[in-house]
């Protein structure tokens, strides 16, 4: 599944885009020197993400929206068609 698939499901399970769950976690104090550890838990709890969700809003909390070339096109997991993925929600596109 790539990044942005995590993140769009993200928005369908919890009703939140991407970039309102971000404002959420800088609000509880969690920016890019946030561990990943206290991150899930915070998703688990209150929004009952499981992991590979959590991970990847982690990723875009401690480095914003840009992926990895790796990522980009490889064909392999998460490869996505941007080296940038998409906060503002699936219907704002």
């Amino acid at each position: 599944m790539s990044f942005q698939a995590y993140l769009d499901n993200i928005e369908e399970k919890t009703g939140k885009t991407p970039n309102e769950l971000i404002a959420l976690a800088k609000a509880k104090g969690f920016d890019s020197t946030a561990k990943a550890g206290d991150v899930i838990a915070w998703l688990k709890e209150d929004f009952d993400l499981g992991r590979g969700h959590a991970m990847a809003l982690f990723h875009v909390i401690k480095n914003g929206p840009a992926i990895r070339d790796k990522h980009v096109n490889s064909g392999k997991a998460h490869s996505d068609p941007s080296d940038t993925l998409r906060l503002d929600g699936k219907n704002n596109r």
